[in-house]
């Protein structure tokens, strides 16, 4: 599939105790069913060709002589299928019997991945007919044949790079140095596992975290496929269990007891630069390895997977609670330290009445009141000039007083007057003179207000700002520590909305409300019949689309295409593909013109995977090109 992206699937047939015939018809008619939805991946469960259970039937030659010539047909079937198949079996070699994954594609065996943990414990006994797995490849024959048998495999495709398979089985993830591992840093993306997991109070949730935890540790896609309906319930009851994993997160999950086949579509281009970016990720060359060549047809197809328009911000409530919870305290934490260490006992905070600098004052306190600090010794500017509406003025006074800071009010219209006076600048020219030299003599104000308190300036401006260079050069940009640095535009809202939730006030409540209600904007062109006139969203775009651009660009490194593609999965309810392809032009042309803000911005707190300081997680030259970028939006036809 385009932009990296497989169809994979996990599938559980119903099956019937050593009838293999049986058997190879449900895996058949599984595969032609993962064909018709373009899947490029199927994984069935362990010993699903004779079925897991067999007992002591396992050493009878006709069963496995059976199971052989099932093969054989299924091998015939496949022809044609555009579909790596991975399917469990006893297979015996070299005079010794082995539990094995067997991959092949389009008639062709392509590799036999034998199982390397034998279990012997519990209910598991399967060390009274397997033997254990071998590392070091050997060739085989196998139906006239030549093919690969060991467990150190990978199995490489060709057409879509990254897209590269190594396989365990069941008990092998539950060892302490799983297969995967040494798959992983061979160079392994997806790892299969065909797995017979019987049922126990409990052992649902404790398998599902362990293969989301393999996954995340590997960062890898994980394809689980586990036993069900048709095994032997002599003593044991097996679920069906299936599940699609990538980087911790399950992608898909089968219901448990039910047969069929869950699919999930796994970004291999995004695990692979996960990896890249991490250091300590060190893949290696394995020379004992094997590797396998195959081809899947690049298919573009509509993708079955989630596409969060929100990554900044969870969708549950009890998650979302909790992650703001988290957020306001690493703030809090990183202004307490900063406080302490220049033993500084003063801060000075800009209030405009809008969402940023009502986080920084709520952040602030909360610093103060844990250093035990009178919050009267935070002094809140109100800087009242020509944009300003009686609502944000009115908000801004009251906030500072619910909370009990100092409140201060600074009228700065005339010293803006009198300055374009002196530099001869025409006061009914709204440019971005008229705009910038307000926001600072704002800045200038609240500085010479912290030398006279011995205070420090508390920055307000967010990460989503500082991504598109919406802030004036040393003016808003600058402070003595910016506590919402980190912070994007769209969690910003949801922490002061929990803030709302949660406080003891109803007075305090309805301001935050009311704040949460107002437009975002700089109030720096004045309003219109007293209300805002300049909206923020209006001139730079959406808020939701920016924080959605920021974050694929940052986190995954995704290029501007995908980004497009994956932003009309999210917002196809929201904005049309035009709007969609003009807001990313637009977030491209500024990121790249504005990195020389970012490159002096002030110390802040990181508080999540995307921050922009230039001396932690973005290190960018101030003059880079962005004609690479530019030309791929050129490419870009809507459809």
């Amino acid at each position: 599939m385009k932009d990296g992206f497989i169809r994979v699937a996990a599938a559980t047939p119903e099956i019937e105790v050593a009838d293999c015939e049986y058997n190879r018809k449900q895996v058949e008619r599984m595969m032609r069913e993962a064909c018709e939805r373009q899947a490029s991946m199927i994984v069935f469960p362990e010993l699903c060709m004779t079925g897991y259970t067999c007992g002591d039937l396992f050493l009878q030659d006709l069963l496995l002589k059976s199971c052989v010539d099932e093969l054989n047909k299924l091998l015939e079937a496949s022809r044609g299928l555009d579909l790596l198949s991975v399917i469990g079996m006893p297979l015996e070699v070299n005079g010794k019997l082995y539990n094995t994954a067997l991959v092949f594609k389009d008639g062709q065996i392509l590799g036999i991945v034998p199982k390397t943990f034998i279990p012997n414990y519990a209910e598991f006994y399967e060390a009274r007919h397997f033997e254990r797995g071998i590392k070091s490849p050997i060739r085989i024959k196998l139906l006239g044949q030549e093919t690969w048998f060991g467990t150190q495999l990978l199995f490489e495709c060709t057409s879509i790079p990254g897209f590269v398979v190594g396989g365990e089985i069941c008990e092998d993830l539950w060892a302490p140095n799983p297969p995967s591992i040494s798959h992983a840093l061979a160079g392994a993306t997806v790892m299969f596992n065909i797995s017979a997991s019987d049922e126990t109070t409990g052992k649902d949730a404790y398998r599902k975290a362990l293969v989301e935890s393999q996954s995340a540790r590997l960062i890898c896609g994980y394809v689980y496929a586990g036993a069900g309906e048709g095994e032997s319930t002599t003593d044991l009851v097996f679920p069906g269990h299936n599940l699609i994993c990538e980087n911790g997160t399950c992608m898909a999950e089968s219901k448990k007891f039910d047969t069929g086949i869950v699919y999930a579509d796994l970004d291999v281009a995004r695990l692979n630069g996960e990896r890249r970016r991490m250091t300590t990720f060190i893949q290696n060359e394995d020379k004992a390895y094997v590797r396998v060549a195959f081809e899947n047809e690049v298919k573009t197809l509509e993708l079955e997977r989630y596409i969060d328009p929100r990554p900044f911000v969870p969708q549950e409530d009890q998650d979302r609670a909790k992650r703001c919870e988290q957020i306001l305290s690493i703030q809090a934490m990183g202004l307490k330290k900063r406080l302490a260490h220049t033993h500084c006992q003063n801060a000075v905070v800009g209030i405009s009445g809008g969402l940023d600098s009502t986080l920084a004052l709520l952040v602030t306190v909360r610093a103060f009141d844990m250093l035990g600090l009178d919050r009267k010794q935070i002094m809140a500017v109100t800087m009242p000039c020509f944009g300003t509406t009686d609502r944000t003025y009115n908000n801004a006074c009251q906030l500072v007083n619910e909370l009990g800071a100092k409140l201060m009010e600074v009228n700065i219209r005339e010293a803006v007057s009198l300055h374009f006076r002196d530099i001869d600048q025409d006061i009914n020219n709204h440019d971005v003179t008229f705009e910038n030299g307000q926001a600072r003599e704002r800045t200038q104000v609240l500085m010479d207000l912290a030398n006279q308190c011995g205070g420090m300036v508390i920055g307000t401006g967010d990460l989503s700002e500082l991504a598109l260079g919406w802030a004036t050069y040393n003016g808003d940009h600058m402070s003595m520590y910016g506590v919402n640095a980190s912070v994007p535009k769209t969690l910003v809202r949801h922490l002061v909305r929990y803030y709302a939730d949660t406080c003891t006030s109803e007075n305090l409540k309805n301001v935050l409300l009311d704040i949460l209600d107002t437009p975002v904007s700089p109030e720096l062109i004045p309003p219109k019949e007293g209300e805002i006139s300049q909206k923020t969203e209006d001139l730079v775009g959406p808020y939701e689309l920016h924080d959605f651009f920021l974050y694929h660009m940052m986190r995954f490194a995704c290029p501007p295409a995908k980004i497009y593609r994956l932003a009309n999965m999210a917002f196809k309810d929201e904005y049309s593909p035009e709007t969609i392809l003009k807001w990313l032009k637009n977030f491209y042309h500024r990121f790249f013109t504005q990195q020389f803000k970012r490159s002096c911005v002030p110390d802040g707190p990181k508080v999540g995977s995307v921050a922009l300081s230039p001396r932690g997680d973005w290190r960018m030259p101030s003059d880079a090109s962005a004609r690479l970028w530019k030309a791929e939006l050129e490419k870009i036809t809507i459809e």
